[in-house]
């Protein structure tokens, strides 16, 4: 079983970086392209060791992660719209350095390469918090409300984490232009997040009574 898992998360891992490696590299028309191997070294390398950690800790988590069918149609469509402002983003960028549209400094680059860490530290956390943690939006059997640490601050600190991840990625890839593609990610998400909250307020019990304990979903004092 293990094994059987260990073979999946290996060939989405490859097939994602594969993916990437496309949509940067081709539209920049060159594999000299510094940004693009910074991105994707600071992407990868936690990803595998994160998901290392959950296969040897807990191999059930990292199934759940790498369940991606979401089964409500809503929650389908925010899918579509994160892959195509993904896209969008990833081949801007290239196009940016190709074309050298609007270049930004190498301080910003590595500025972002930090908040990026900080956010996959946070989302790690999130991870280690919660072990009901799926990709889709589904209450699992036993599953109770986490209401300490992370989740006594905000209701969907695994949010909070992507807006930053997210949002630190066209920098680090050293794009503005991209920037204004993945601005779309806060609105993608709220409305995830809006859907979640009301499939979890009729089937998790003691949702409603945390969502009064804690009053912000994303941003605290925000929103």
């Amino acid at each position: 079983m293990v094994m059987k898992l260990f073979f999946r998360a290996m060939i989405k891992f490859i097939f994602g970086i594969l993916l990437v490696a496309l949509l940067l590299f081709l539209p920049a028309g060159t594999f000299h392209y510094p940004n693009a191997w910074l991105f994707m070294g600071v992407l990868f390398t936690p990803m595998f060791f994160v998901g290392f950690i959950m296969m040897i800790k807990n191999p059930k988590l990292l199934e759940k992660r790498l369940n991606a069918r979401e089964k409500e149609s809503e929650q389908s469509l925010v899918i579509k719209l994160s892959g195509l402002m993904f896209s969008a983003g990833f081949v801007l960028a290239a196009l940016d350095f190709r074309f050298s549209w609007l270049p930004l400094p190498k301080v910003i680059s590595h500025t972002a390469v930090g908040i990026f860490l900080l956010a996959y530290l946070m989302y790690a956390e999130v991870l280690r918090e919660n072990i009901y943690l799926s990709r889709i939006v589904e209450v699992q059997e036993n599953q109770k409300v986490i209401d300490t640490g992370l989740y006594g601050i905000v209701r969907h600190p695994m949010y909070s984490a992507t807006v930053l991840l997210f949002l630190s990625m066209p920098f680090i890839l050293g794009s503005f232009i991209s920037f204004i593609a993945f601005l779309f990610y806060p609105f993608i998400i709220s409305k995830r997040i809006k859907n979640e909250e009301r499939i979890l307020e009729t089937e998790l019990k003691g949702y409603k009574e945390y969502k009064h304990k804690v009053k912000y979903r994303l941003i605290p004092f925000v929103w």
